[in-house]
């Protein structure tokens, strides 16, 4: 059985309780007894599924939706110092707990694997948790995106694993205590909360330094960041270093993946033995995860090709290439790539699933201070595309800067022979794209913010009376 319920969790108060990572705490906390209120900017599909679970959700942020008798708040990293509900937190000396705090007060006393890097930390933790739930296990999980099958992001279970998404964007992933770590890539981002590659590893490195005595560290054998970190790991007495990836030196080493339309087959040489398997996405980087997930579950104990196979019945997760439909024969599939390297692995990826198709991307930039440090780069991989709707920054948390906007993407895909339409009123998109599309295309929404809204109505405009010949 899971842990009780922490005294300071019982009747907790969540201030944005329907972002992905919130939401994931309150389902839990609710499914284990705890009495869960919380406030969120707007009606959502998460907060039905929160009140389903007995919460009580609040639309709109204000004094009075905080209970006198809350014994915490729990707030994310996204929430302002002036926000009232804190304010009043504040008046009346209730304490304020950080979500990470809140998670890890969850993994407490069960078996944990925290699964960590700057891309694929919601699809390695997802092809974790259905694995482990086809096989009987009944892990806990906390995820950052909906499992296309259980269509949850989070699970009180009844088994001794728990498995999560650990951020590093804040920091908070230097809370848990795993018995297995996960390392999948290590990139600079995040730029508001890191000014260099030095930071970025020393926080990386206080992660791996919280894996128990005896605990395992997974990581990848490819990826520069991953290996220099690997590197830089100073004291490895108490620690098990597992390295997965193409590279001959790989302990998990990927023999081969091999496209399947929109799937992969992937062997893998494991303990000297071939095992092959399905991955229900496309593209190498997929694959990976696939393999970091399966040596996750094996350091945990559990025969390899039980897990091999379990992983083949992952689904997917809602905006990680994400079909949403077909009309007038074009695909739409959704993406939350919005750092360079993501949007050039799904682009490739969906190249490789379709080779005689033409990509069409609708690409809405996520915060100004990432298209600041990194629009040149993000524009320069729109060039992978056949053509690209840009639209203007999604600032999420963030307030503009000055001088930052698409510009800089839409001007750096040009010069890389990129072709570009610039879009400033979102709800003329789908028109756009209707008019830019043909029988056989892919187009690709693509981006952290609100344009995976855009799926559904681009369907509704590929009339075939108005597409192109």
């Amino acid at each position: 059985m899971a842990p009780a319920v922490p005294s300071a969790m019982e009747r907790p108060h969540f201030i944005g309780i329907g972002g992905a990572g919130m939401s994931g705490i309150a389902k839990i906390l609710a499914q284990r007894g705890a009495k869960v209120a919380g406030s969120d900017a707007k009606e959502s599909a998460t907060a039905e599924a929160l009140r389903a679970l007995g919460a009580t959700v609040h639309i709109g942020h204000a004094a009075s939706h905080l209970a006198d008798d809350a014994t915490c708040v729990v707030v994310s990293s996204a929430i302002r110092a002036d926000n009232p509900e804190l304010a009043r937190a504040a008046e009346l000396s209730i304490p304020v707990v950080h979500r990470s705090d809140a998670l890890a007060s969850l993994m407490t006393g069960l078996r944990s694997i925290a699964v960590a890097g700057t891309h694929g930390k919601t699809t390695t933790t997802s092809m974790l948790a259905v694995a482990l739930t086809e096989l009987g296990l009944d892990p806990a999980y906390a995820i950052g995106g909906d499992l296309d099958g259980p269509g949850t992001n989070a699970r009180h279970g009844e088994g001794d694993i728990f498995v999560a998404e650990a951020d590093e964007s804040d920091r908070s992933f230097q809370k848990y205590d795993p018995e297995v770590a996960i390392v999948l890539n290590v990139e600079l981002d995040h730029h508001a909360n890191y000014a260099s590659m030095d930071e970025i590893y020393d926080s990386f490195e206080t992660f791996v330094g919280k894996v128990v005595p005896g605990g395992t560290l997974v990581i990848s054998a490819d990826q520069p960041g991953a290996v220099e970190l690997t590197s830089r790991l100073r004291d490895l007495s108490t620690l098990k270093v597992v390295t997965y990836g193409e590279a001959q030196s790989a302990d998990v080493r990927v023999h081969k993946v091999t496209p399947r339309g929109l799937t992969s087959e992937v062997t893998v040489l494991l303990n000297g033995k071939f095992l092959t398997f399905m991955v229900s996405v496309p593209g190498r980087h997929y694959a990976n995860n696939a393999v970091a997930a399966l040596a996750a579950g094996v350091a945990l104990g559990i025969p390899a090709h039980n897990l091999a196979s379990a992983i083949g019945k992952y689904t997917g997760v809602k905006r990680r290439l994400q079909l949403k439909g077909e009309a007038a024969g074009v695909q739409v599939i959704d993406s939350y790539a919005h750092h360079p390297t993501e949007m050039t692995a799904d682009l490739e990826a969906m190249r490789g699933a379709a080779t005689d198709a033409r990509l069409l991307v609708v690409f809405q930039p996520h915060l100004f201070s990432r298209t600041q440090e990194l629009g040149t780069e993000m524009g320069q991989a729109l060039a992978l595309a056949d053509a690209s709707v840009v639209l203007d920054i999604y600032p999420a948390r963030e307030d503009p800067i000055p001088g930052i906007t698409s510009a800089l993407i839409i001007d750096a895909a040009r010069a890389a022979g990129a072709e570009v339409t610039a879009v400033q009123d979102k709800a003329t998109v789908p028109d756009v794209v209707a008019g830019m599309a043909r029988p056989g295309d892919l187009v690709l929404t693509m981006g952290a913010g609100d344009v995976t809204d855009l799926g559904p109505d681009i369907l509704k405009k590929l009339d075939p009376a108005r597409l192109t010949n």
